[in-house]
């Protein structure tokens, strides 16, 4: 089951930071969006929080999935949802260069957008290594919602 969360999001701030390992930059949009949380038998095995950042543009800002419950159609399934619930315009993702998480989004329908040169650098306190690539560049790719042109 997916729900829109109520109330403080601390609860998830430990699946949170799977999805952005810096608390700080998690602080910055934790409650400027929604937050979609999975639960099974009383176990929230995934998060999805999209903010609106301007009319018909909104973004996933953080997308995780608990260990143990990975590569199961989770992270699709939230990333679907979140698209879902968008009244239409264009849904953004923004991630670093990992081979892994481009395939993975490319197959949810996201296409290339634009890059943010130096974001890593930039604006994290320490080295960001995924799949044993040090990210740099905030790549972003971009959706189409309910058919609206892009």
């Amino acid at each position: 089951m997916i729900r829109a969360a109520a109330g403080s999001r601390e609860p998830w701030m430990p699946l949170l930071l799977l999805g952005d390992e810096q608390e700080e930059m998690v602080r910055r949009y934790l409650d400027r969006g929604v937050l979609y949380v999975m639960e099974e038998a009383g176990e929230s095995t995934a998060v999805c929080l999209v903010t609106e950042e301007g009319p018909g543009v909104y973004e996933i800002k953080n997308l995780a999935v608990a260990p143990g419950f990975r590569r199961q159609g989770r992270g699709r399934a939230m990333v679907e949802h979140a698209c879902a619930a968008c009244p239409g315009g264009v849904m953004l993702v923004g991630t670093g260069e990992t081979p892994s998480t481009l395939r993975f989004y490319r197959s949810c329908g996201f296409v290339p957008s634009h890059r943010v040169e130096n974001f890593f650098t930039d604006h994290y306190d320490h080295p960001i290594v995924e799949e044993g690539v040090v990210l740099r560049d905030m790549v972003y790719l971009k959706r189409t919602l309910k058919g609206e042109e892009s």
